[in-house]
């Protein structure tokens, strides 16, 4: 009788760490899982701020390009005031540089 209460002990040692090797398995997969669903959320985040980026980049070249348009047309409408203007500037330039 001891040594069927020792064979079944034995029997349920091993039937035990069949169970906690299969929830080291099912754990370690969930982990995985989860590694890999943040890691694609973060890949589409950055995915998704550099379009965005290149969308206000584009925008901002743009609106450089009109104004650069508009101060051509200004210049060549009114050469002598362009000139004054930038002497303008270059002497309060010359001026807060002094200091």
């Amino acid at each position: 009788m001891a040594d069927a209460n020792s064979q079944n002990l034995e029997e349920q040692i091993n039937r035990l760490q069949d169970d906690v090797r299969a929830i080291a398995a099912s754990l370690t997969r969930l982990g995985e899982n989860k590694v890999a669903e943040a890691r694609s959320g973060a890949k589409r985040q950055y995915r998704n701020v550099l379009d965005s980026g290149h969308e206000v980049a584009d925008e901002l070249s743009d609106q450089v390009a009109a104004y650069e348009g508009q101060l051509v047309e200004a210049i060549r409408e009114r050469p002598l005031t362009a000139v004054a203007g930038a002497i303008g500037v270059g002497f309060l330039i010359a001026l807060l540089s002094r200091r």
